[in-house]
């Protein structure tokens, strides 16, 4: 399916891409701290929405 240098690429691109994107969440770490703050209630919000939207269609679907 993938030849042997694709999958060395793609095996390189995702490390590489994770170690910058973790490099640029430190460095902007500060900023998340002062402008995001709360954010985790409302993602659980969120989930706590679509369980009770599970929840539901569970119970009116026998």
């Amino acid at each position: 399916m993938f030849s042997t240098g694709q999958l060395i690429f793609a095996g390189i691109f995702l490390i590489v891409f994770i170690l910058v994107m973790i490099y640029t969440y430190r460095k902007d770490l500060k900023l998340h701290r002062k402008y995001y703050r709360g954010t985790l209630y409302i993602l659980l919000g969120f989930i706590m929405f679509i369980g009770l939207l599970f929840v539901i269609k569970m119970y009116l679907n026998p």
